[in-house]
């Protein structure tokens, strides 16, 4: 079985909280999915939102998540700043980070956010002095962060982070928690 799951912003990519500093806790899978046996197939972080997929099938798992089989992952990501297109430029090449230089990706400036983007509980920053735009990117890696950290790279730091696509599966119209069976 593969579920695909629109993960919102402040919840953990597991089904229990094992580490919360907060005494009741923080959100996590358990309030969205109550299909049993299933466990995500990668992560993506407590402050990013977006398409997680879950399954009971490890190889699937495997397939989907291993490094060498380089699945492609398409990110909307609001940044601080206005992009040029050096900076655009150096995310499709690659960046060199501290853990060495990333595949090169697609990388392209948005004129606007999309229709379909929902609002951020709690809203991103917003300042009058400093513009944002949005970004989508492709990566063909799963570093820790490497998202945030690329746009970091280049001078665009990563306000708002959704995963939109992992291979051929995409969000399709999945609101914040909503969940879609892909395949039994």
């Amino acid at each position: 079985m593969l579920i695909a799951l629109n993960k919102p912003y402040g919840v953990l990519c597991q089904f229990t909280d094992r580490g919360g500093t907060r005494a009741d806790g923080r959100r996590t899978l358990a309030e969205f999915v109550t299909v049993p046996h299933v466990y995500p197939a990668g992560r993506l972080d407590l402050d990013s939102e977006g398409l997680l997929l879950l399954t009971d099938d490890g190889a699937l798992a495997h397939r989907l998540t291993a490094p060498r089989r380089r699945t492609e992952k398409t990110y909307l990501v609001q940044v601080e700043g206005s992009p040029g297109g050096a900076q655009l430029s150096q995310l499709q090449q690659g960046v060199l980070l501290n853990d060495g230089p990333t595949l090169p990706t697609r990388a392209r400036l948005l004129t606007q956010a999309p229709d379909w983007l929902w609002p951020r509980d709690p809203p991103v920053r917003f300042r009058k002095s400093v513009p944002d735009a949005f970004i989508e990117l492709t990566i063909r890696e799963g570093r820790n962060r490497q998202v945030r950290r690329m746009t970091a790279a280049v001078g665009l730091p990563t306000l708002r982070l959704i995963r939109t696509r992992i291979g051929d599966i995409a969000l399709d119209g999945l609101g914040p928690g909503q969940i879609r069976v892909v395949e039994e």
